[in-house]
């Protein structure tokens, strides 16, 4: 609490902190805001029908904005896809893999292919999600759309893109000048703002005996064991030893301090099961709206719940857990870096022996990050199926949630770190004078 109020003390910070809040009102403004042509109650019998399918979690990663098909529908998903998509072609194609390593200016290059990425494939899915919605109606067999036709399907590719567009732009506005990952926060909030009616829905669950209030305690308390268990993984590193040797410059010494190389032992954070989910999600989307008997046996295979879709799931986190950490920390650089500044690993010789050895960390590490995720995506999710429980309380939520919260209270504590360095710094130039 004390470092709330230190934190709320900093004019910048504190202006950040504000910044980030009222994007997020924002988008949970446009959240509510729905596309036109819907038949709003239809809709809502069709998801209360559908929660605990591929629907509910498409629905819990857009906030609630799919169940009301608000002009956020498609949530922040087209530019996660997008990223995946540039990340991986950075890898294949030298020319963005030229553009990557040069600095602030190829960064800027990334992100703009990014963004057309990100529009291309929101215009893909708003056209398919149109398409699905004029042959659906709701349980009592009311058509969802008002008037099909043509125009219903250009009104709601430019709607929806549009909306994802704009989503994508809060999200950078977050990231550049407010707290925290601007895209992270906006699953962080969407999933946050489902939790109440999650917690209603499992309330009327008991009410009406589909759900044992047995189970309750169970259910809170795998919550409650879950988030210890992210927690106490999000905060732990294995930390390298590093020595630095002395030089001898004049009549001073410098150097023969030591220190150490902190690397988390979930490097990836909730990167992987973000990309994971999103993959999974977008053509089970599209198969559960073409009413087609083999794309619909593919997207029923592929459903939360079955072996398949589990199996897949699991792999997926493993491939992004290493393929993200491979992208973000290189090993050849921080050994050169090392190797620079006079710093060495002790009993391991300078150069490529220390980059050899960081990498034989990194990779262990990153197998138990990968099982550690795969574990807290999967096995509560199996529990909570079994019990009929709505996706919001599955560990995936819980992960993002968690995941989330800590990197950004670590970034307002950086913030806070910077500030008071400062100041002493400020403070001891004053008293020098």
């Amino acid at each position: 609490m004390a470092g709330l109020f230190s934190a709320a003390s900093i004019p910048e910070l504190r202006k950040r902190v504000f910044f980030t809040l009222f994007m997020l009102l924002v988008y949970r403004m446009g959240v509510q805001i729905p596309t036109p042509g819907i038949n709003g109650e239809a809709l809502t019998a069709f998801f209360t029908q559908n929660a605990s399918t591929l629907f509910g979690m498409f629905n819990m990663f857009s906030g609630g904005a799919l169940e009301n098909f608000s002009i956020f529908a498609l949530g922040i998903m087209p530019y996660i896809s997008a990223s995946i998509i540039i990340q991986l072609l950075t890898v294949v194609i030298p020319q963005l893999e030229t553009l990557s390593k040069e600095g602030e200016a190829g960064r800027r290059k990334i992100t703009q292919y990014t963004r057309y990425g990100t529009v291309v494939l929101a215009i893909i899915q708003g056209f398919f999600i149109a398409s699905g919605l004029e042959g659906m109606t709701s349980p009592n067999g009311i058509a969802i759309v008002i008037d099909p036709g043509l125009q219903f399907k250009l009104m709601t590719v430019l709607t929806l893109t549009s909306g994802t567009a704009f989503i994508m732009w809060l999200g950078e506005q977050m990231t550049e000048r407010g707290i925290g990952n601007g895209i992270s926060l906006i699953i962080f909030a969407g999933i946050v703002a489902s939790m109440p009616a999650a917690v209603g829905n499992t309330i009327q669950l008991i009410k009406s005996g589909e759900l044992s209030l047995i189970f309750l305690p169970i259910i809170v308390s795998l919550m409650i064991f879950v988030v210890a268990f992210i927690i106490f993984i999000e905060t732990s590193q294995r930390r390298i030893p590093i020595q630095y040797a002395k030089r001898v410059v004049g009549r001073r010494v410098y150097g023969g301090q030591s220190s150490h190389l902190p690397l988390k032992i979930n490097v990836s954070g909730v990167i992987p099961p973000i990309f994971a989910s999103s993959i999974m999600m977008f053509p089970a989307t599209i198969g559960a709206f073409i009413q087609v008997d083999w794309v619909q046996r593919i997207s029923a295979a592929f459903s939360p719940g079955t072996p398949y879709y589990y199996a897949l799931f699991v792999g997926m986190i493993i491939f992004f857990c290493f393929f993200y950490a491979a992208v973000t920390f290189k090993a050849d650089d921080v050994a050169e870096n090392l190797k620079k500044n006079g710093g060495f690993i002790p009993g391991i010789r300078p150069g490529k022996k220390t980059s050899e050895f960081l990498d034989f960390v990194l990779t262990r590490l990153t197998v138990v990050g990968a099982l550690y995720l795969s574990a807290v995506c999967v096995m509560p999710t199996l529990l909570i199926s079994e019990l009929n429980v709505p996706f919001y309380f599955g560990g995936t939520a819980l992960l993002i949630v968690v995941g989330v919260a800590i990197d950004t209270i670590s970034q307002i504590e950086s913030h806070m770190i910077m500030r008071n360095y400062d100041g002493f710094l400020k403070s001891h130039r004053n008293k020098g004078r």
